[in-house]
């Protein structure tokens, strides 16, 4: 458990094993926070939402700098390394770990939009999909993962709904 001079951690872990290094972190009694997200995945023409780290290859522990057991991090298995200035760990602030699990849901998802973000007439471009590299107008959010947008298709302008997370602003 975290006590007063303990402080957060970042330690890189070998690819994808985030889930194996918490895991034995924790059965070495440190106090981890893997912060994961729904990320979209494609497979077989399929749409899948998967659970996945919100920072790939890195998760956070509670070290208490003044105790020499820390080094034992390093050999964790699934441990790359702990990331240190020096030989000292580095220290992430904790109003940073405190905002990422405000952000958390029923599930300890972190939820990474709370909204849509763009106004009506912003230009967007569509970045996945059949209508991928088209550019048009921002129209409205239809619900919490679509989008409308108005497109200028044959001389006309259509509106089409697309998943938000394809629509990306111009530069």
């Amino acid at each position: 458990m975290t006590h007063a001079l303990s402080h957060w951690c970042a330690v890189q872990t070998h690819a994808r094993a985030e889930d194996k290094a918490a895991f034995h972190l924790a059965r070495q009694e440190y106090t981890v926070f893997l912060p994961k997200h729904l990320k979209r995945r494609k497979h077989a023409r399929r749409v899948e939402w998967m659970p996945a780290p919100l920072f790939p290859r890195y998760l956070f522990v509670a070290v208490d700098p003044a105790a020499t057991r820390w080094w034992s991090i390093h050999s964790t298995v699934g441990v790359s390394k702990l990331v240190c200035f020096g030989k000292v760990p580095a220290a992430v602030p904790a109003e940073i770990i405190e905002e990422i699990k405000a952000r958390q849901d029923e599930n300890g998802l972190v939820k990474l939009r709370a909204g849509c973000g763009f106004k009506r007439g912003d230009r967007v471009r569509i970045i996945d999909g059949p209508l991928s590299d088209l550019e048009g107008l921002f129209d409205c959010s239809s619900d919490e993962e679509r989008v409308t947008i108005l497109l200028d298709l044959m001389g006309r302008q259509v509106r089409v709904r697309v998943p938000l997370e394809t629509v990306y602003a111009c530069a």
